[in-house]
């Protein structure tokens, strides 16, 4: 039954991590798709305002976004730990406990997201002539949380068997279907931005309800019982002090690129255009870093769950090399080409765009290296059950983000917020770091000589 998905416990970490990754990045791709499709359609076919508008949403997305991923991912840390160890009647109880927790949570989110939206985009000083349409998007994006809960919910746990196919085919499926209902709702209807969230939320629910009928009908091993579904307060709790910590992560970063976003505003709604545009461009290169983030932590709960700790140290290796190659690949073709994408995204005011497009692709291309340390080491780190030490990470992340946010903010230097992201990402790897060599060397020996782990 255990082979019907991957076992990473055993054969070459090289070509298990690689084999794994590459569906994962072709999927956060298409994931990118949702809004990149609602920034290129409404740039195109409503205007730079519009644009600035969903952009101006963009930390608000992320920090919805990064709280459910995080959090879903985090409840299904031990079911990949469960499967690892070949536990399945336990794996099955780990599923139950992170469905009853994701629709708890999910449900909270929805709630305090739209009773907090409207002060929200006070406080970031989002500009008048985009206040509405900015509203209007970002209200109907938190209406449909649970549509985002129910898909990475259950990507997270086909992922935890190793199985990172299946979520990246419905992916791509739900992502053309958001770009032919964008076209529809905004060209048809004339929807405007709200129309792009419209289509987001629809397409997500899709991609959810594709992954659910494939469980029922394909993954026997998560055929649930009713005794599955009474999962003790104590799995619970270990998965609350995972999940929970890995999604208050995200959120602290958000929290950072809040304070980047207040930071551009200032600046006006042209350069939050260009700037928009320009995260588009990097997190489409960079979502190889999440995909290799997301691979290390199953290999390392797999293995965990095995009590392979030089697997582990080899798959952190490995996943580290993949990186920094990547990096300087990456890396020479958003500094050189990148910023020819923008035009992607608008028809108007395009050459005027461009130039502070290509200042941001340059300042964060020079520093994907530590982003590399970032996602590997923090979603490694995590794999492994650790939920409150690598939230530390975030919190440098946080103080990087904040110090040139504020800076910039001072100077009214768009150079500035540009640099914002790479100065979080420098600290949090160094910490990181830090962390990867006293667990391996010091944590971990102390788990498997029989003796209680402290965090």
């Amino acid at each position: 039954m255990k082979t019907a998905q991957q076992d990473m416990t055993t054969g070459s970490p090289a070509r298990i991590i690689l084999g794994f990754t590459l569906p994962i990045f072709i999927g956060n791709v298409f994931q990118q798709f949702y809004n990149m499709a609602d920034t290129i359609i409404v740039g195109k076919f409503v205007g730079t305002k519009a644009l600035a508008a969903v952009g101006s949403t963009g930390t608000i997305m992320f920090l919805i976004y990064g709280f459910v991923v995080g959090m879903t991912a985090g409840f299904t840390v031990l079911t990949a730990q469960k499967f690892g160890a070949g536990d399945m009647p336990a794996m099955r109880r780990t599923v139950a406990g992170a469905s009853i927790l994701s629709l708890l949570v999910g449900l909270i989110l929805t709630a305090a997201f739209m009773l907090l939206m409207k002060p929200w985009l006070q406080l970031m000083h989002t500009p008048s002539d985009i206040f509405a349409d900015a509203y209007a998007y970002i209200m109907i994006i938190s209406a449909g949380i649970l549509a985002q809960m129910l898909y990475n919910l259950l990507a997270s746990i086909l992922r935890a068997l190793g199985n990172s196919r299946v979520p990246l085919y419905f992916l791509i499926l739900s992502a053309l279907l958001n770009i032919v209902l964008d076209l529809v709702f905004i060209i048809v209807f004339h929807m405007g931005a709200a129309g792009a969230a419209v289509a987001t939320v629809i397409s997500q629910g899709v991609s959810g309800v594709l992954c659910l009928l494939y469980i029922i009908k394909k993954v026997p091993m998560l055929h649930m019982t009713r005794e599955d579904w009474h999962p003790s307060g104590a799995l619970l709790k270990t998965q609350i002090g995972i999940g929970i910590p890995m999604a208050l992560q995200y959120s602290i970063t958000a929290i950072g690129t809040m304070m980047v976003q207040s930071a551009l505003n200032i600046l006006g709604s042209t350069l939050v255009a260009a700037f928009t545009a320009a995260s588009k461009i990097e997190q489409v290169v960079t979502q190889a870093y999440v995909a290799l983030g997301t691979t290390i932590a199953t290999f390392g709960a797999q293995n965990m769950g095995a009590g392979n700790v030089p697997r582990i140290r080899q798959g952190f290796k490995v996943s580290t090399i993949i990186g920094i190659i990547y990096s300087f690949l990456a890396a020479a073709l958003i500094m050189t080409v990148g910023k020819y994408m923008t035009y992607l995204f608008v028809s108007e005011d395009a050459g005027l765009l461009i130039r502070s497009v290509d200042i941001y692709l340059k300042c964060v291309g020079a520093f994907f290296i530590p982003l590399t340390i970032v996602n590997v080491y923090r979603n490694g780190i995590q794999g492994l059950g650790y939920g409150l030490l690598p939230m530390m990470a975030g919190v440098a992340e946080l103080v990087g983000r904040g110090v040139a946010a504020v800076i910039a903010a001072g100077q009214k230097s768009y150079v500035g917020v540009c640099l914002a992201s790479p100065a979080a990402w420098v600290l949090a790897a160094a910490l990181l770091i830090g962390m990867y060599y006293y667990i391996v060397k010091v944590d971990l020996r102390r788990i498997f000589s029989g003796k209680p782990r402290k965090e």
